[in-house]
């Protein structure tokens, strides 16, 4: 007697939908940050002006071209604390050499040069060195402000503003300034290696499955090493831009700034464990950091509060970013009955 096998039923996979399949993170924080633009318009008249809106992306641009780089450090699972320290560092020395009377070509070159070094220096240390990179760049922090303090003996040094470096922090281009193009364009070039090119698979791929990436023959110590480079490249621009827009450098300058950088990766969807990178939630992030310090003035509030604000933010941010939910997954847990 023979048995006639049942076939097993087929199950057809669903197609995901756009919601499953985007980052539920970013597009959260997008949602924050046109509510952050609707309050803030409500509550001050010249918020939404072209005047304003034109002033925040000169205001967002120094911290977005960093939060750029920082994307890729944080992708794969890595922290710099040293951008701040740097963007002073590149600024003191961009008005010591243009007051001793270096060309401006040959400065900006230089200033480069000093934020890719160390950058590199952190690279070394945290790659080939095998020291935490949360370690290596709170020391270097401390010694590369140090160093400028050292230098300056903490005094600021003025800018000529007829010379063509402090010329740039005061171009514009259709209503915008210099800064916010060249923001645009590291947003552009940091989302094409991020999204399009072999570097930003490793990167993602690194911060998510280190040892994978690794076996599959790809030198992971020396992609940790350039993320790294980036951050102190793109530091040093932020500290040639820095000195240019206020016409002086100050050892002083960039305090606090590695929190409003990382608070913006965060903000924006980056997995603060690696993995998972989003340039647009980068732009996100720095906007709403931007958007937070201007409309906030705007309203007469201490200046001393932006700091308070953007820490609980950033720690907000943190919190839900370890537990995977957006702020609708949030707000369901918390009205959820026993």
């Amino acid at each position: 007697m023979s048995v006639e096998a049942v076939p097993a039923p087929t199950v057809r996979a669903e197609t995901p939908g756009l919601w499953e399949r985007a980052n539920k993170a970013t597009l959260a924080m997008a949602g924050v940050t046109v509510v952050l633009f609707l309050c803030f318009g409500i509550a001050a008249s010249n918020f939404l002006t072209f005047g304003n809106i034109s002033n925040l992306a000169t205001q967002v641009a120094i911290t977005l071209i960093v939060a750029v780089a920082m994307t890729f450090v944080i992708t794969t699972g890595q922290i710099d604390l040293s951008v701040g320290s740097i963007v002073a560092f590149v600024a003191t020395l961009t008005a010591e050499m243009l007051r001793a009377g270096w060309d401006s070509s040959l400065v900006i070159i230089v200033a480069l040069l000093a934020g890719l070094f160390w950058g590199a220096v952190n690279g070394w240390l945290s790659a080939y060195q095998k020291i935490p990179p949360f370690i290596v760049t709170l020391a270097t922090m401390s010694v590369i402000r140090g160093i400028a303090q050292l230098w300056t003996k903490g005094f600021s040094v003025p800018i000529d503003r007829r010379l063509y470096v402090a010329r740039i922090g005061a171009a514009k281009f259709l209503g915008f300034s210099a800064l916010a193009w060249i923001a645009l364009a590291a947003v552009v070039l940091g989302a094409v290696l991020l999204s399009t090119m072999r570097f930003g698979n490793y990167v993602n791929g690194i911060g998510s499955q280190e040892e994978s990436v690794r076996r599959a023959g790809v030198n992971t110590d020396r992609i940790k090493m350039i993320t790294l480079m980036l951050a102190g490249l793109a530091a040093g621009v932020a500290g040639l831009l820095t000195a240019a827009r206020l016409g002086s450098g100050s050892a002083n300058s960039g305090q606090g700034f590695e929190l409003t950088v990382i608070a913006a990766v965060v903000l924006g969807g980056t997995n603060l464990f690696g993995g998972r990178g989003t340039m647009v939630g980068t732009i996100i992030g720095a906007v709403i950091t931007g958007v937070i310090a201007n409309g906030l003035t705007l309203l007469g509030v201490s200046p001393f509060l932006t700091p308070i604000v953007t820490g609980l933010v950033l720690l907000v941010a943190i919190w839900i970013n370890l537990r995977g939910r957006t702020f609708a997954d949030l707000f369901a847990h918390l009205t959820r009955r026993p």
